[in-house]
Parts: C-alpha cells; structure tokens; sequence
C-alpha cells in the first residue's frame, strides 16, 4: 500500500466502493494508537491516567482492575487502587454500559448514570416488575417495590455501609424471595436485594463502598451516594452523557465501527449517530474490510507506531472488549481465547495482536501462545510473566470467564492449532 505524506499506516488515496470515507486506516495503525492510548506500549504515571485512558476499567472481576492497572503503571500496588476507591473515593464502581460493572473517576460518574445507567436502571426495573407480578405474590409491584426502595434509602441513610445480606436481615421485605425467569433453564428463586440493588446503583441513588473480601474477591457493601462522595451524583441531560461517552470512546478506541460504538455502550443505533453527528465524528475505511469507521475531527492524523512491545491482561480487559468486531487483533484465534458469548479470558499480546492467554490460580503463571514468537518478543513475554509472578507474590486469581485455553467455555473444541500454528502450554516456576 502506497504511504501518503499523512504518514505511516494511512492510504489518503483509497476509498471503498461509494467514496464515502475520508482515507484508509491500515491495521498497523489501529494497533499503534491501541498499544499508545492503552498504556501498553509506554508506562502511564497512575491508576487514574489508566482509568481515563480507557474511559472505564471492567469491574466484574474483584481483580481485573487492579490487574488492568499493572499492565499499564510501572510500580503499581494494589493499595493504590484501594486508596482511590475507599479512601479517597476518587474512583468508584458503578453499573452502567450493557448492565456490568465498571472502574470509573467521578469526572465521568454522571454521564454514566444519566445515560447508559439509565437505560440499565430502567431495564433493571421493568424485568423486576414483570418478574414480580408473574411471581403472584406481591399485590400491586409497582407500588411495593416502590415502598421497599424507601425503605432501603432511608436505612442506609444513617451512613454505615451494609452489605446485601445485612439489608436483608434489616430489611426484611426487601429479603423478600420470587422466582426470577420463570419457565426457563435460568430460572431461580432468589431474594428482591439482588436486583434491587443492581437498579438502585444504575440509578446513581446507591453505591458500591467498601469491599469486604479483599482485591481478588468481590464482597462489596452498599452506601447512599451522598454518604461515600459527599454529594448527590450532578444530573446531566441523557443525550449530552451519551455524546460524550462516544466522545471519549472514539478517542480511546477510534477508529471504529457503529456497531462497536452500539455494542460497548449498549446503545442504540439511532443514538450512536445522532452522537457522531453531534461531534463531527469522521468515516475512515478499515484496511482489509468494507466496514466504516469513526474518528473525532481533531484526531485524524496518524500516531507513530510504537517501539516492540508485550503485555498480559485480565479477563474482560477494556482492550481485549473494547471493540465488537475484533479480528484486526484477535486474528484466527478468537475461539481460543474468547468464550461462546464474547467474553474473553487473560490474553497475551504481542505489538498489538494476541498470540496466547495465560492463567495463575495458583500464583504461578502458566501460559498457552497460539503461535511461534521471534526470539525477542519470547524474551519479553518470559519478563512479563516473572513480573506478574513477583507482583502476584504466590497469590491466585480466578477470573469469572477464563480463557477456552484454560478451561473455559469454547465455541469449538481446542483440539489442536490453527492450521500451520505451533501451540504449546508452559508452566513458569
């Protein structure tokens, strides 16, 4: 491919059938402003700089974010991040985007509650309601769950953190039982805290406090927001929230597709473009498919690539499902690293592709690379896994999704490699 005087990984000349896309953005591109943006080409100075360089970190796993962040900050402890959580209660977890939880700085706590938490919180309610009335046994639901959504508020309004299970006992129609998704294979009796507080957190009302079982075990307790940060969360307008979580999306992730942009907001199409067109967003072809892609106006100049670089992420690491169409970095290995429903375990990657995954239920890191590597980058993935093992000091980590690799769920089975693939499982001591 030609380079035009725009620089490297940017054809200025090529146009996709219709000429509707300003240039072309290769592949080595995408994984230059990937490996910059993301922190894993070069070190970033703090856990905040990585929350915001991701937008947010996934917060499913009680150890994802503190692992997020040691791929990307040199000397990072987890008691950096328990300080911006519980202490300082700079950074929060919040339920918003497609319903799961996630690390965000308070600067973006309101565009998430008033847009994507919205959404979820308004789900969250209506599924419980219907739930409830097939269940039979809770009169007039709207008005109930009403009454014992007061009686939570005020319960918690005397400033002491609970967890669910306390609320329970102290409250006792919100311990409640129904059985949630009837007549189906997921169905469950379980008591009205479970959703109810999902809902009440979507909303901005509750937040997640202190945590109870330390950084790799989630046993979280629930406070009123007006008592862990001081206020009640800012109001925004829903559409201006969701502008500007595309905003920092395209620069975080850019170029991508709408149905990226869709997939990871848990948005809808008609908002995603009504939110480029908002910002100006840019058409730019995608090397190697007729798919579009979106950039920020300002933001259309090509990043020089970075020097050789390794890392190994977490399970449901912001990079690894920061997109919805992936094969640029997950090539012909998406099944043996990403499960049946897309969520991908601990991931190796080398120069902004993943070659591998790897797992530490005991504190020793073992790995599985899906193709031979050149001396140099074995060199560098051999350092980050002494440096995972020594940061890690013995302990384990069970990430809710691991990887097909490594005992996870698999779209096929891994019986092998991919054809002309050497494959091979290490254990490091």
């Amino acid at each position: 491919m030609a380079r035009s005087r725009g620089g490297p990984g940017v054809d200025r000349a090529a146009r996709p059938p219709g000429g509707r896309v300003a240039f072309v953005v290769s592949d080595e591109q995408r994984r230059a402003r990937l490996a910059l943006r993301h922190g894993l080409a070069r070190g970033l100075a703090d856990v905040h700089e990585a929350v915001r360089a991701l937008v947010v970190l996934h917060g499913t796993d009680a150890s994802g974010p503190y692992v997020a962040a040691w791929a990307r900050v040199p000397g990072f402890a987890t008691s950096d991040l328990d300080a911006a959580l519980f202490e300082r209660r700079t950074l929060v977890r919040q339920h918003a985007m497609r319903g799961t939880l996630w690390v965000t700085d308070l600067d973006l706590l309101p565009a998430l509650v008033a847009s994507p938490g919205a959404r979820v919180a308004g789900a969250a309610r209506r599924r419980l309601v219907r739930e409830l009335e097939l269940d039979g046994g809770f009169g007039d639901t709207e008005a109930w769950l009403d009454d014992v959504t007061a009686q939570v508020v005020a319960h918690l309004g005397d400033g002491r953190c609970r967890t669910a299970a306390e609320l329970r006992d102290e409250v006792p129609e919100a311990g409640r039982r129904f059985s949630s998704a009837p007549g189906t294979k997921f169905g469950q009796v379980m008591p009205v805290t479970v959703r109810l507080l999902t809902y009440l957190c979507a909303s901005g009302v509750v937040v997640r406090g202190e945590n109870r079982g330390g950084w790799t075990t989630s046993r979280p307790t629930w406070t009123l927001d007006t008592t862990w940060l001081g206020a009640p969360v800012p109001a925004l307008d829903a559409g201006a929230a969701h502008t500007e979580l595309v905003r920092r999306w395209l620069y975080a992730f850019g170029p991508g597709t709408e149905r990226d942009v869709t997939w990871w907001l848990g948005s809808t199409l008609t908002a995603v473009r009504r939110s480029f067109a908002e910002l100006g967003a840019v058409p730019v072809g995608l090397e190697g498919t007729d798919a579009t892609g979106w950039l920020l106006p300002d933001d259309l100049e090509p990043v020089e690539p970075p020097e050789p670089w390794v890392a190994l992420l977490p399970g449901l690491d912001p990079t690894t499902m920061g997109w919805a169409e992936r094969d640029w970095y997950l090539g012909p290995y998406a099944s043996e690293v990403v499960d049946s429903v897309g969520n991908a375990g601990p991931t190796i990657w080398v120069d902004g592709r993943v070659v591998g995954a790897w797992a530490a239920t005991t504190g020793v890191v073992e790995t599985a690379l899906l193709e031979d590597l050149d001396p140099r980058a074995q060199d560098a993935v051999d350092t980050q896994v002494r440096r995972l093992e020594e940061w890690l000091a013995g302990g384990g980590l069970a990430p809710t999704f691991p990887s097909p690799l490594f005992g996870g769920r698999r779209t096929r089975p891994v019986t092998g490699s991919p054809s002309g693939v050497s494959a091979r499982t290490g254990r490091r001591s």
